[in-house]
């Protein structure tokens, strides 16, 4: 069975920020969406690398020794144990492919940390 997904009407199924939403799996990894705003928490991911591909807004990921800004159109692929911040001044819509196992806040536990659900 193969099926057609519209990012667009996937984002709009949702509102929160910083909740990743399943919308599909590749092999051993999700396919998430989520809406960034704010800043979000240090944190890194002892086993998974993490590719963020902005679809609207411009993504800021501070690392300890540099700034990235990812505009629409564009990913970047964390590697698994680099810490990092992610900043959205603006809303921002992500696609997030990651492995099934990656927790959002990786290696901190706190009130940000949430189960990704499907939609």
């Amino acid at each position: 069975m193969f099926t057609v997904i519209s990012l667009a009407d996937k984002f709009h199924l949702f509102q929160e920020p910083w909740h990743p939403k399943i919308v599909g799996e590749l092999n051993d990894s999700y396919v998430k969406l989520a809406k960034l705003k704010g800043e979000f928490v240090w944190h890194h991911h002892e086993n998974e690398d993490e590719l963020f591909l902005v679809i609207k807004g411009t993504l800021v990921i501070k690392l300890r020794d540099q700034e990235l800004t990812i505009h629409a159109g564009e990913f970047v692929v964390i590697p698994k144990g680099v810490e990092h911040l992610p900043v959205a001044e603006e809303e921002v819509q992500v696609l997030l492919l990651e492995p099934k196992s990656t927790l959002n806040t990786g290696n901190v536990q706190n009130e940000r940390t949430v189960e990704a659900e499907w939609i």
